[in-house]
């Protein structure tokens, strides 16, 4: 059915897939930017780890606390604030990627900045309020119009970073203007992260692409 379906829609369809062209796309670089975490986000880090080996060893049924605890100890891995409220110690990781963008910003350059914590968004938005970085800013709780609008001040070149929870943006935007991608975090699939590296690496992209995953 599927084979007579598309022999009977095939004269109406005019379709050119990204294997296609693959020759008419530019390089795509990719290149992982390990960050050691600090003495004390390490100490941090170990504590919770070592409660949440306990935590899991106890629950027999392993339904949920397995899932919550590694997601805490990936959001520390991010920024130990998300999970201690009281820390004041820098992120290693907010250090490494401000120092990424400004070396970016001041050579002209544009990049899509990916999290799967719009927590940590929130920590990314201060640090890159106070190094003068301006931005652009899209999560799940967007509106579709304004969502349309930011993505046509981001084509027009009007803002160089343009953050993106992973959930949000990671299909159905057209973002070429970008000729790098930042992955703030591992998402637990990688085909996800490829799909939002595909904003950028799609059909009418002009320049090279680099890809960073911190």
């Amino acid at each position: 059915r599927q084979n007579q379906l598309r022999r009977l829609i095939s004269p109406f369809l005019l379709r050119r897939t990204k294997g296609e062209v693959i020759e008419e796309l530019p390089e795509k670089n990719e290149i992982k930017l390990p960050v050691e975490l600090s003495p004390d986000e390490m100490t941090m880090y170990e504590v919770h780890r070592r409660k949440a080996e306990v935590a899991v060893r106890a629950d027999k049924s392993l339904n949920g606390s397995t899932l919550a605890e590694i997601t805490r100890l990936r959001q520390m891995a991010c920024s130990c604030s998300l999970v201690e409220k009281k820390w004041q110690v820098a992120s290693s990781k907010m250090l490494a990627f401000i120092d990424l963008a400004e070396n970016l910003s001041d050579s002209g350059n544009r990049a899509l900045v990916f999290s799967q914590f719009t927590s940590f968004f929130g920590e990314v938005r201060k640090a890159m309020d106070k190094a003068k970085l301006p931005y652009l800013y899209l999560d799940g709780s967007t509106p579709m119009a304004k969502r349309e609008q930011l993505v046509k001040d981001f084509q027009s070149g009007k803002c160089p970073f343009f953050l993106i929870s992973l959930k949000a943006g990671g299909l159905g935007l057209n973002l070429t203007g970008a000729n790098y991608v930042i992955h703030l975090d591992p998402w637990w699939n990688p085909a996800i992260e490829q799909q939002a590296t595909d904003r950028a690496y799609r059909i009418g992209q002009q320049e090279d692409v680099t890809v960073y995953h911190l």
